[in-house]
């Protein structure tokens, strides 16, 4: 398989971590872009994981290739450069927005814009609170050009003990959307 994950400038770059460490250690190929508003963010912005990520490389250490977002010649910019889909991990209400309206003015909205045009998958984790109407209408106009949406939003359910097993949860749950599993979650239902 080979994945595009790409983090912008919402706060939540811990989800982007698990999530490419988690890729990473499935063996998925992965393809990183990471936008100058997320770069900010990675740097002001310090997870409870042991890793204490605060540079971008503290995320491109879990990818096999990395991406310039201003380069819009990028292999993932083409449709004939095949994927199994694309997670926008934060998705920020900026990019949420670009995706909505077909914009492609960086590599991250070129990339998700080809996710769609290609029927491929595509999905976006928000993590932005509260949701003003534009955020509204366009999670429902990305939602109807093919995305899935999903909110950084982890269940208690399974009882997490540590912020690792929350980040977990939403891992497991963008995974499901690619029939991956990683075993850190515990279903409803299943003992």
């Amino acid at each position: 398989m080979r994945i595009i994950i790409g983090v912008t400038g919402g706060s939540g770059i811990p989800y982007a971590q698990d999530l490419l460490r988690a890729l990473q250690e499935l063996n998925i190929e992965t393809h990183l872009i990471v936008t100058a508003g997320a770069a900010r963010v990675i740097s002001a912005e310090r997870s409870t994981l042991e890793e204490q990520p605060g540079k971008v490389t503290d995320l491109e250490r879990f990818a096999q290739v990395v991406h310039s977002d201003r380069d819009l010649g990028a292999s993932v910019a083409s449709g004939s450069f095949r994927t199994d889909g694309m997670v926008i991990v934060p998705c920020s209400a900026s990019t949420l927005a670009k995706v909505a309206l077909g914009l492609g003015d960086n590599l991250v909205s070129r990339a998700a814009h080809v996710t769609l045009k290609e029927r491929r998958r595509l999905v976006l984790v928000l993590r932005e609170d509260p949701l003003p109407r534009p955020m509204l209408e366009n999670m429902l106009r990305a939602f109807d050009a093919g995305a899935t949406i999903m909110t950084a939003s982890p269940g208690f359910y399974h009882a997490p003990e540590s912020v690792a097993d929350m980040l977990g949860f939403v891992t497991a749950r963008v995974l499901d959307q690619f029939g991956l599993d990683t075993g850190r979650m515990q279903r409803w239902g299943e003992a």
